[in-house]
């Protein structure tokens, strides 16, 4: 289990470490937008500002160095990260 914490709000727990972080943000109500949760189209792109991601798929759309896709990404550590 993992603790995410989107800008500076309170974290939160992943505990289901199956589904992408997209889907752990859905269940918070976290606002994120997004179009095909496949990795492709990168408009859910992220700021990581800190911890690591594992991706369920390889990401297609460009992506910084300091950025994340969490549609096809999960946490395997403790995470901060910034919605643009």
């Amino acid at each position: 289990m993992y603790q995410v914490r989107v800008d500076d709000s309170d974290p939160f727990n992943c505990s289901n470490n199956e589904d992408s972080l997209l889907s752990h943000l859905e269940q918070q109500n976290i606002d994120v937008h997004f179009h095909c949760r496949e990795g492709y189209c990168g408009a859910c792109r992220t700021k990581l500002i800190s911890g690591d991601v594992e991706y369920l798929t390889d990401p297609l759309a460009f992506i910084d160095d300091d950025e994340i896709l969490p549609c096809c990404c999960k946490p395997i550590s403790d995470i901060q990260i910034k919605l643009y």
